[in-house]
């Protein structure tokens, strides 16, 4: 990876790094991360959905958030979500993933970090969320775990 990749960091990867199953590689995310190798973007979702974690998980998102940048929901991210639903991507009930990966989309992020593995890095909805990407004439992206970036 070249310094500088503009990564989305979902809310998983916060709380992934007091997860025991996801602490390893988190934890060396984040070093990358606070050792300047990616540029953090996350949103104004990821701080809605971490207001509702447990406070090492806040209180780590706000060291964190400080360093990056926050973007916002607008129209467009909205119209993307959207598209993905209609296409069938995920359900209404999971706009959120969706969301997160519109608004990476339009933040023109390299690269989406998760570890949702439901409805963002899934190997079957990665290429549809691309398609769905072009077809609204945006770039693709890449959809990976913490884990897949740090090898």
């Amino acid at each position: 990876m070249k310094m500088g990749h503009r990564i989305y960091i979902d809310t998983s990867v916060f709380g992934g790094v007091f997860d025991p199953e996801f602490e390893s590689a988190s934890k060396i995310f984040i070093s990358e991360l606070l050792s300047s190798r990616f540029l953090l973007v996350t949103s104004e979702v990821v701080k809605a959905e971490i207001d509702l974690s447990p406070q090492n998980v806040k209180e780590l998102f706000g060291s964190l958030a400080l360093r990056g940048e926050v973007v916002t929901v607008d129209e467009s991210a909205l119209r993307l979500m959207d598209a993905y639903i209609r296409s069938g991507i995920v359900g209404k009930r999971s706009r959120n993933d969706a969301l997160h990966v519109a608004l990476a989309t339009i933040a023109q992020c390299s690269i989406i970090v998760s570890w949702n593995f439901k409805h963002i890095v899934n190997y079957k909805k990665i290429p549809l969320y691309n398609a769905v990407n072009l077809v609204n004439g945006y770039s693709t992206i890449q959809i990976h775990s913490p884990y897949e970036v740090v090898l």
